[in-house]
C-alpha cells in the first residue's frame, strides 16, 4: 500500500467529507460510472450524475459521515483498487457502510469506476 495519495484515496476522502467539488475535480467529463447497491444498480456517464448518485440517494443530506474509519488501496492490473468504511449517524441511528471501488484514470481525473456498497450496517 502506497503512502502517496492515489485517485481512490483522493475520492474516498473527498466524499467522507461531503466535498462535492474535490469529487467533481476528481472525476473526468466523460466517465464510465457503475454502483451496486443492497437494493439498486447505478449507471451514469457524467460527473454531475455521479454526484447526484452519491450526495442524493447514496448519502443524503441527513447521512452525517462522522469518521472514515477505514482506508485501503492496491492496484489489480491496470485498475486501481479502493476500500473504504465510514461511520455515519442520521436520525435513525448510528450505522457502518463499506464500499469497494475499482478505477482507473488519466490525468488525475477518474475515467472508469465500479462501486460495490454494502449498505448501511448497524454500528455495533
Amino acid at each position: 500500500m502506497s503512502e502517496e495519495p492515489t485517485l481512490g484515496t483522493r475520492f474516498a476522502r473527498a466524499l467522507a467529507a461531503k466535498d462535492r467539488d474535490a469529487m467533481a475535480a476528481l472525476l473526468a467529463p466523460q466517465i464510465d460510472f457503475r454502483g451496486l447497491t443492497p437494493k439498486r444498480v447505478w449507471d451514469a456517464s457524467d460527473p454531475e450524475t455521479v454526484l447526484s448518485t452519491l450526495l442524493a440517494n447514496w448519502f443524503e443530506p441527513e447521512d452525517e459521515i462522522t469518521e472514515l474509519q477505514r482506508l485501503e488501496t492496491d492496484q489489480v492490473a491496470d485498475r486501481e483498487r479502493v476500500g473504504y468504511r465510514f461511520a455515519i449517524t442520521n436520525p435513525e441511528g448510528s450505522f457502518v457502510v463499506e464500499q469497494q471501488a475499482y478505477l482507473s484514470g488519466r490525468a488525475g481525473r477518474i475515467e472508469w469506476m465500479r462501486v460495490v456498497c454494502s449498505g448501511f450496517r448497524p454500528a455495533a
